[in-house]
């Protein structure tokens, strides 16, 4: 009997959690698809269904503004991803490898800010900053390179974040090994540090991108004449009423990411398995 009842409570706890599960992922999913499925709606309003169309899509390429948005939000999230990353790495190398050096703390607290501050106050603090500089120097006028800044200050710290975290869980004896044959502090970075922590410079990299892709409060507080990111556009649109063309790009923009998600993931899945492998082979050297 207490058997019994044991076997009943693990079943009813492991439909309980798939219960959630799949509540979870219908309440993020649902959305997605019924924007992308509301994209072939020949009515134009959004959520009425009147029959299959594509005229939405080809209303889609002759909407100058929405597509001048798009690309210049792929410019940017793209500037971003890189700068982050980079910047990023240097930060968390700096963090990791150095334990003590003058005002540590600081530089810590300084990088992790953009983490916990709210965008509007990043947003604000950043326009003050260059509001000045300009008034100052005459320079940077507002525009992709002011959001850029703006991007690559947060994006940074999710940057940091995760590399410091993959860099803590290296095996330094790797490193002092390589220093020992001979290598210089370059090559053992090139050579061994790099090809360990690539798969999260990788995920660093699509989530700054993303994280740039789609952001609106900082661009807003950032951009100028003639630098409206996409996000913008369809916020300014949605105060006025939305038509289905807005729907149409969210429909390709969530194919071309669905697209480059599987092919990370292949892609480290792939790395993964060499690595496994390469392991596995030293191992059987060793012995």
């Amino acid at each position: 009997m207490k058997r019994r009842a044991t076997l009943f409570g693990a079943g009813f706890n492991r439909l309980f959690a798939r219960s959630w599960l799949t509540a979870g992922y219908l309440f993020l999913f649902v959305p997605i698809l019924a924007l992308v499925v509301y994209s072939f709606n020949a009515s134009p309003v959004p959520n009425t269904w009147s029959g299959f169309s594509f005229k939405w899509y080809a209303a889609l390429a002759k909407d100058r503004e929405l597509l001048d948005g798009l690309w210049l939000s792929l410019r940017i999230a793209v500037l971003t991803a890189s700068g982050a990353v980079v910047l990023g790495t240097m930060a968390a190398f700096a963090l990791v490898k150095y334990r003590r050096f003058g005002g540590r703390t600081l530089f810590s607290g300084m990088v992790n800010a953009p983490l916990v501050m709210p965008d509007v106050i990043i947003g604000l603090s950043l326009l003050l900053m260059l509001v000045t500089v300009q008034r100052a120097v005459g320079v940077p006028e507002r525009g992709i390179l002011t959001i850029w800044f703006g991007h690559v200050l947060v994006g940074m710290a999710y940057a940091t974040i995760m590399v410091q975290a993959r860099l803590q869980d290296l095996n330094p004896q790797l490193e002092e090994a390589a220093m020992d044959l001979g290598a210089r502090p370059g090559q053992v970075f090139a050579l061994v540090t790099l090809p360990m922590i690539l798969q999260t410079l990788l995920s660093a990299w699509l989530l700054t991108f993303t994280l740039s892709f789609d952001d609106v409060v900082l661009s807003a507080f950032l951009s100028g004449p003639g630098s409206t990111t996409m996000p913008l556009v369809i916020f300014s649109r949605a105060r006025l009423g939305l038509n289905p063309s807005v729907n149409a790009i969210a429909a390709v923009t969530v194919l071309v990411v669905s697209i480059g998600i599987i092919f990370a993931s292949l892609a480290l899945a792939r790395a993964e398995r060499r690595r496994a492998r390469d392991m596995a082979a030293a191992a059987r050297g060793d012995d």
